[in-house]
């Protein structure tokens, strides 16, 4: 089942003068943002709210873990100040040193080695770096270190091996799969019980929707959010993907691509 959420696009077809639809658009879009996705848990709702690109905010036991935050504090500003922060590795459209700055405060935050090594020193003093296979804890939360680079030998350069971080988090009963930026790794095809996964898709960098499929019907999330998808095709996913899994295409590209 594909389910879409065209609530911007409704409102910026309404025969309205062109600045209440922008207004209303905007509006549209800060409201989609702040409601959010809820699943539920043993241990209450836990709401996945998309910002941008590879950007995301988790709501959880009135806390907020924010995902990759990038493109300035404002992105951030329809949300609670971070409780925490994890950053999966180190490229631009996922970590930002300003932004962090900006909105960081004294949350904790997980990382790459590499991550780790690039922080400010206030920013570090509050910073773990998990490798590959670790574990770890947030906020009381476990959280896993998943292997994420690039698998095909002409992207390899992209994502080495031993790099990136994708994370696994146990909210009570659902586990959360963060992808990262990777193609299907060994770690990630014997992943098993994922609740929810984020799968990017777009070359060269990460994988085509095609890999993305595969792995999907390989490790078998119940419900799959495509993300960092950039001008992918995802029709693949609404035609090729195992039934009972559950595919939810969001917006994660609210003003533009960069």
């Amino acid at each position: 089942m594909v389910t879409r959420r065209n609530v911007v696009a409704g409102m910026a077809s309404l025969p309205l003068a062109g600045f209440g639809v922008s207004f209303l658009a905007t509006a549209a879009r800060a409201q989609e943002q702040t409601m959010g996705d809820t699943i539920a848990t043993s241990a209450g709702d836990l709401v996945i709210h998309p910002v941008d690109h590879a950007s995301l905010v988790l709501e959880w036991d009135g806390q907020a873990i924010y995902v990759d935050p990038v493109g300035g504090a404002a992105l951030y500003e329809a949300f609670p100040a971070p409780a925490a922060i994890l950053i999966t590795h180190g490229h631009g459209d996922h970590f930002d040193v300003p932004t962090l700055e900006a909105i960081a405060g004294d949350a904790p935050l997980i990382t790459s080695q590499e991550v780790f090594d690039k922080l400010p020193e206030a920013l570090k003093a509050n910073a773990t770096a998990l490798a590959n296979g670790d574990d770890g804890t947030i906020l009381d939360i476990p959280i896993r270190a998943i292997a994420a680079h690039n698998t095909s030998e002409d992207r390899m350069n992209y994502h080495p091996v031993g790099v990136g971080n994708g994370y696994v988090l146990s909210f009570a009963d659902k586990d959360i799969y963060i992808a990262g930026d990777t193609e299907p790794t060994e770690d990630m095809l014997a992943l098993t019980g994922i609740a929810v996964a984020f799968l990017p898709m777009n070359l060269p960098y990460t994988m085509t929707p095609e890999q993305a499929v595969e792995a999907i019907n390989t490790f078998k999330p119940a419900i799959v959010y495509p993300y960092h998808y950039g001008d992918s095709d995802l029709g693949p996913l609404e035609t090729d993907v195992d039934e009972g899994i559950e595919v939810r295409l969001r917006n994660w590209y609210p003003n533009g691509q960069g």
